[in-house]
């Protein structure tokens, strides 16, 4: 479907180009096997499971924690449940879903798996763009394939179960069976993609690499903690100062965003809000623009996949990295959130999305 993005026309992949059905004969005679039941893994494979597919999971057991979260949710070891090694001798379709640093320990051992006309599945680029790093190199006679959920991996399930799935982008790396396009967007509108949106192993981990440093994380967290410290210098106490900084995005107006965009959502505040979101809006996008530029950069040329790899592969990442989350969810800011959040009131049902203004150029949200 082509589809026009502000003057940009895309082509897309609906759940009606490529429906259900012929995703079912496309892999109906594969056996897909998720290597690791973590972020990605439960989500993919839980889809994938109930919409038919024929799905095998591959967990080391000494993780116990995401080995006994397998079992929990129905996989049989033995069955469906395996170590890493005999999933990926039993997989046709071989999903690396272990994080990032994890894909490099694992690498030699999966490769012994993958004989001629398998196929080897990224849901991100990481690996396969900084092999020069990662020394992740898929032999010459298998696809290389990749599906990218532009969400974690509770909202894969999450969007799956209500029905209303979560956006995909996809790559064909390698084509060694002339099978891999079909494969890829079979296993897209398996895992429950609302739709999906061709790109490159480049440009997915391009993107998705400056996004989550950048607006879906790194800078709202830190935007946030700008905010509520001037406003707490000022005076203004923890619950205003939260509900002005986060409660009031998250619960209210992200929501009109998201339901009929930016524009909408100005156009349906204050006069005083409007304007002055207006006026200061270019301000912020002036003193955030050199950073955002910096940080691609780095991205680009390997520095950040640098960072990623040396800091998890250190002993005691584990430590520190908890130790930084400690002090993040108990900083003054996070606690007065979590207080807040205990004080919403409990509704039953789900609210209904809100109907555009009659006059309001809105704009439909993924």
């Amino acid at each position: 479907m082509l589809i026009d993005f502000g003057g940009v026309k895309e082509e897309v992949i609906t759940r009606k180009e490529f429906p259900m059905t012929k995703a079912r004969k496309v892999l109906k005679d594969e056996v897909i096997a998720v290597i690791g039941y973590g972020v990605q893994g439960p989500a993919q494979g839980l889809n994938m499971r109930d919409n038919g597919f024929n799905v095998i999971i591959g967990q080391e057991k000494r993780f116990k924690k995401d080995w006994d979260r397998a079992v929990k949710d129905g996989w049989i070891p033995g069955k469906t449940l395996f170590g890493i090694e005999e999933a990926c001798d039993r997989g046709t379709i071989v999903q690396m879903l272990v994080s990032d640093a994890a894909q490099k320990a694992i690498w030699p051992t999966v490769k012994r798996y993958l004989k001629p006309g398998k196929a080897l599945y990224f849901s991100h680029g990481f690996s396969i763009v900084y092999k020069d790093q990662t020394r992740v190199i898929p032999p010459a006679d298998v696809d290389v394939i990749l599906v990218a959920p532009k969400g974690s991996g509770t909202s894969v399930r999450r969007n799956f179960l209500n029905g209303a799935g979560i956006n995909s982008s996809y790559a064909v790396g390698q084509d060694a069976t002339g099978r891999a396009l079909e494969r890829t967007l079979a296993i897209g509108i398996a895992i429950g993609s609302g739709y999906l949106f061709p790109t490159t192993f480049e440009q997915e981990v391009y993107s998705d690499l400056t996004g989550e440093r950048g607006v879906l994380m790194g800078a709202l967290a830190g935007i946030m903690e700008a905010q509520y410290e001037v406003l707490r210098a000022n005076g203004h106490s923890p619950s205003e100062a939260f509900n002005e900084t986060v409660e009031e995005l998250t619960q209210s107006l992200i929501r009109l965003v998201d339901e009929n965009g930016m524009d909408w959502m100005y156009m349906n505040c204050s006069a005083t809000a409007q304007r002055g979101a207006l006026d200061w809006k270019p301000k912020f996008k002036k003193a955030t623009l050199p950073l955002f530029k910096e940080l691609y950069n780095r991205v680009k040329t390997g520095v950040e996949t640098r960072r990623v790899l040396s800091a998890t592969g250190a002993k005691d990442y584990a430590a520190r990295l908890q130790k930084e989350l400690n002090a993040l969810g108990n900083s003054e800011m996070w606690l007065a959130g979590k207080a807040v959040r205990a004080l919403r009131p409990k509704v039953s049902g789900e609210a209904k999305p809100l109907k555009k203004v009659k006059g309001v150029q809105g704009r439909s949200s993924n």
